[in-house]
């Protein structure tokens, strides 16, 4: 059967329940069925191209179709699709934990596989209050930031606080308070927020297993941004009570924020870093927890102990998962991928500044490659955002607002060209609205 845009809108309706969506939308919002990608491009069934401005959710990193993670990915076809990690191993799980060691900040040791975001921030949820827990304390409390986000399972949704995912599911969720987040990304800023993160755990600290932060860029959150000292400083106090620190970089991982990793601006080591998302380069789910050897050995035991870790999946470690991954890792090693980003985020924020002189702007701010313009003025049943994303397709970009918030987060590989097109899409849809 040939295919097209209106047959699989058709058949995609009747069985399909999508993410993050209102399905009644859809009686207005035509669905885009995508028949291929390649590089910063999606295709329709119409043969419509729409640059990819936020990277698939965030993943695809090297853009679609790429040429050396398919490679790899169809090699290791041909030798392993999937083995169970529990008493087995394979090449590709230990030459990504080798290369993830290397990687991250120093002291992060040991590698825990899991399949996906919201799964790597359970088990290091899991892991921290287990950790206390074989040390001989209780500690059943957690504490994150205002603002944050960190998955939609019912452990990682405990410790965020963006009211739309999670009041429905209050009675269901995990003991966690929230301390507020750096109003901006100022030093002083960073100071007055931890004035109040040392009260808290002055006072609760013997309860609290872990303090879980979104580092220098909070996604769900309106893509709010704050500065490292913040983060400095926060390792220390944690440090000192008795609290893990652990580094929520699903999203800000693998050189989003201008630096491989977040946290390396601010010069830490957290106790956890979770990472996922561009961990792959798009290709498949996977997810990994970074950790200590003073976290791992307190696990380790003779058997009937009770103190093991006893968290598992069924992809844990998938070969097919592993390779591409490493493949990923590859193409940072090949060029100076940071270099050439910290060249195009200059060059959007540069075009980012016609924006400010637009009537409904609040604010324009950058973290590498992440730049966000926040709108003002607006209700959110006005659907500002649903309205920008429709000019945007109209226009062959794949803009994704949050809510009033919108935000460009493209494949490091866009030309300047195709940043030209994406900036003054976004920027026309905005003019379009004030008119």
């Amino acid at each position: 059967m040939k295919h097209n845009n209106t047959h699989l809108v058709t058949e995609d309706l009747k069985h399909i329940w999508h993410p993050c969506t209102q399905m009644k939308d859809h009686e207005t919002l035509p669905l885009v069925p995508i028949k291929k990608g390649k590089g910063v491009y999606l295709y329709d069934f119409n043969d419509n191209a729409y640059i990819d401005a936020i990277s698939s959710w965030w993943v695809n990193i090297f853009g679609h179709v790429n040429e050396h993670i398919s490679k790899k990915v169809k090699e290791q076809l041909d030798t392993l699709e999937h083995v169970l990690l529990a008493g087995f191993t394979h090449k590709p799980a230990v030459e990504l934990a080798e290369k993830l060691v290397s990687l991250t900040p120093q002291g992060l040791e040991k590698v825990f596989f899991a399949d996906n975001g919201s799964s790597a921030v359970e088990v290091a949820l899991k892991m921290s209050f287990h950790y206390h827990r074989n040390q001989g304390r209780d500690k059943p409390l957690f504490l994150s930031l205002s603002n944050s986000y960190h998955g939609e399972t019912i452990g990682a949704l405990s410790v965020g606080d963006v009211e739309l995912y999670k009041e429905t599911y209050a009675p269901l969720l995990i003991s966690c308070i929230q301390t507020p987040v750096p109003i901006d990304q100022t030093k002083q800023s960073a100071k007055e927020a931890i004035v109040e993160l040392e009260k808290i755990l002055e006072e609760r600290g013997d309860e609290i297993s872990a303090f879980i932060i979104e580092p220098l860029v909070q996604g769900a959150g309106g893509m709010h941004m704050y500065h490292p000292l913040y983060i400095t400083l926060a390792k220390d106090i944690c440090s000192r009570y008795g609290v893990h620190l652990i580094a929520d970089e699903i999203m800000t991982g693998f050189g989003r924020t201008g630096t491989m990793f977040a946290c390396e601006q601010a010069e830490i080591t957290p106790d956890f870093m979770t990472l996922s998302k561009g961990l792959t380069g798009g290709y498949l789910p996977l997810s990994v927890v970074m950790t200590t050897d003073d976290v791992y050995n307190a696990f380790y035991c003779d058997y009937g102990e009770y103190k093991a870790f006893l968290h598992s999946h069924s992809y844990t470690g998938n070969p097919l998962a592993c390779s591409s991954a490493l493949a990923t890792i590859e193409l940072f090693e090949a060029s100076d991928v940071m270099g050439e980003n910290r060249e195009k985020s200059a060059y959007i924020l540069e075009k980012l500044e016609k924006f400010k002189l637009l009537s409904n702007i609040k604010e324009v701010r950058q973290t590498g490659m992440i730049s966000a313009v926040e709108l003002k003025g607006y209700t959110q049943k006005e659907r500002i955002g649903l309205k920008i994303y429709q000019y945007g397709l109209d226009n062959g970009v794949l803009l994704r607002p949050l809510g009033h918030i919108v935000y460009f987060m493209p494949p490091y590989i866009i030309t300047y060209e195709e940043i030209d097109k994406m900036i003054d899409t976004a920027y026309d849809a905005i003019v379009g609205i004030l008119e």
